[in-house]
């Protein structure tokens, strides 16, 4: 198993839908959470994408220097940028970093936010586009000379000079739940991604991705995006649920449905069916919460618990071929050890990072008695009935 974790440059806090406990995510405050990534075991990070971000490729660029060996999943956008002008952007990244890129292909969902960036394709068309994009941006990559004539595209003589440090070419990921985006992705990427639906919904996009990529004669592994909400115990962890959302009102939540019914992202639309706009009934799954989607697009989902139980619920997707978990909590940086203290001694990770046994001081204040350290436990005794 792989656990990503997510860098908020859209803004963070202790609360959605509300200005109230906000932080700033400044360089300072980024290049904490990267470095907590770094160091606590995950495999790397999702940046996002779009006008209410910082640009992924700038930010991921200046992280990579405060950072030692985790991955930066970033965004292609195809018809906002050219296959050549992509490849070598993902080169060069990757040979600087030393081949900690990882891509993620984004044919977007948002028209009104499409046609501010000039792109003016209905739903299909932008898929029709993405496939060419990547037949010829996987091409460029791999080293070869790039010629294609489509409807979108017309590429004579694309070439890469400097060859990327990852064979042949970094990771491609996507994400897309409509049947032409299951196509594309059975064709070309590496790893096809689900927002974090229940797991019957999970098992039926996986079968069939598997199956259109059996047809083309690929094999893909499966990723799951998701928010996470951990703490000693249940109890605990769903009064932090609703704590989320603790400032979130009816008016907040019609807006924010309202935004998103103008979407044609079939992803998003699943999305906002599981909980339609109401707070009633928001755990759709056990321990699998809806309440993040009321108000925020894309992953809307979250799961809910003490550590065996949260730990057990993501087996549960392993065993349905999810191999890698995106994961992202309010607020990221406190959230990010939440997550590494309580959950990954539970899970099968290979990454977990081996530190010398420290001397703490600073959690206890005066050593007890001025000689005796506290007894350091491996993992919390939980209950689970």
């Amino acid at each position: 198993m792989q656990v990503l974790w997510f860098i908020p440059t859209h803004g963070d806090g202790r609360y959605l839908g509300t200005g109230i406990g906000g932080r700033s995510t400044d360089l300072s405050y980024l290049k904490q959470i990267a470095q907590a990534v770094d160091r606590l075991g995950f495999t790397g990070a999702l940046l996002p994408t779009g006008r209410s971000c910082e640009d992924a490729w700038i930010v991921a660029s200046t992280l990579v220097s405060h950072t030692q060996q985790m991955r930066f999943l970033v965004a292609i956008r195809p018809g906002l940028v050219s296959p050549g002008v992509a490849a070598r952007m993902a080169a060069t990244f990757d040979r600087l970093s030393g081949g900690r890129l990882l891509i993620n292909v984004v044919t977007g969902g948002d028209p009104v936010e499409l046609a501010g960036d000039g792109l003016h394709l209905s739903h299909d068309d932008r898929y029709k586009l993405t496939d060419e994009f990547l037949s010829a941006w996987r091409a460029i990559a791999s080293g070869e000379d790039a010629n294609l004539k489509g409807d979108y595209l017309d590429i004579r003589g694309g070439k890469l000079l400097f060859p990327p440090v990852q064979k042949p070419y970094p990771p491609l990921w996507f994400g897309g739940s409509s049947p032409i985006a299951q196509e594309i992705a059975a064709k070309h990427v590496d790893v096809y991604l689900t927002w974090g639906e229940p797991p019957q919904q999970v098992a039926q996009k996986i079968a069939s991705v598997r199956r259109l990529a059996q047809a083309e004669g690929r094999n893909l592994r499966f990723g799951i995006r998701l928010h996470i909400i951990v703490r000693e115990t249940e109890s605990e962890a769903w009064d932090a649920a609703n704590q989320l959302i603790r400032y979130v009102d009816e008016d907040a939540i019609a807006t924010a449905q309202k935004a998103y019914s103008r979407m044609d992202s079939e992803g998003q639309k699943r999305m906002s069916q599981l909980h339609n706009g109401s707070r009633e009934a928001l755990e759709i799954s056990p321990n699998l919460w809806a309440g993040v989607g009321l108000v925020r697009g894309g992953a809307g989902t979250a799961l809910v618990g003490d550590p065996d139980t949260v730990a057990a619920r993501m087996l549960e997707y392993t065993d349905l071929g999810i191999d890698t978990f995106i994961l992202s909590g309010y607020p990221h940086l406190e959230e990010a050890y939440q997550v590494a203290e309580l959950l990954f001694p539970r899970l099968p990770l290979d990454n977990l990072p081996t530190t010398q046994q420290q001397v703490m001081f600073s959690p206890f204040g005066e050593i007890m008695a001025n000689d005796n350290f506290p007894k350091q436990q491996s993992r919390r005794p939980t209950t689970v009935d």
